[in-house]
């Protein structure tokens, strides 16, 4: 009997859960509940995906929606390894975003949604505003992915 040996895979993407909301369904015997979740997956390093899926249950849902980020990833320029090149705006749906590119210690001046995606692309300096009045995480968040495919080398 041979032993194949089993290498553990670190997975080099970290996410963060963005919107986890319980959607219902109403049927002929009554509401049937799922979960629907919004996931951001990045490397740090300039690497970022969003996710959404909806599932039976949290654990669920949870796996197939970071299945779907890694699906949608894109690579982002990063200039000097802490910010963009210039500045950015965007729209997805009712969602406006702008990003401003910082000097180095600027830090990371964002807020919601926008902060996660951007700390998760590995973006250190840069200032982002939230110009549209909605308060909906998932099209924030598809709004500053909007903004940062527009960003050019």
């Amino acid at each position: 009997m041979f032993h194949r040996e089993r290498t553990i895979k670190k997975d080099e993407f970290k996410d963060k859960v963005l919107d986890l909301r319980r959607v219902t369904r109403v049927v002929a015997g009554g509401k049937r509940f799922r979960f629907r979740v919004t996931i951001v997956l990045g490397d740090e390093k300039g690497r970022v995906g969003i996710g959404v899926a909806k599932g039976l249950d949290v654990q669920q849902s949870i796996a197939k929606a970071k299945t779907a980020a890694k699906k949608n990833i894109i690579k982002i320029n990063l200039k000097d390894q802490r910010t963009i090149a210039h500045e950015v705006f965007a729209k997805f749906s009712a969602a406006k975003v702008m990003l401003k590119p910082a000097r180095q210690g600027h830090g990371l001046r964002a807020g919601g949604a926008v902060r996660s995606v951007l700390s998760l692309s590995g973006i250190k300096d840069i200032t982002a505003k939230c110009l549209g009045r909605t308060p909906n995480k998932l099209t924030n968040a598809l709004a500053t992915i909007e903004a940062l495919k527009k960003l050019k080398a």
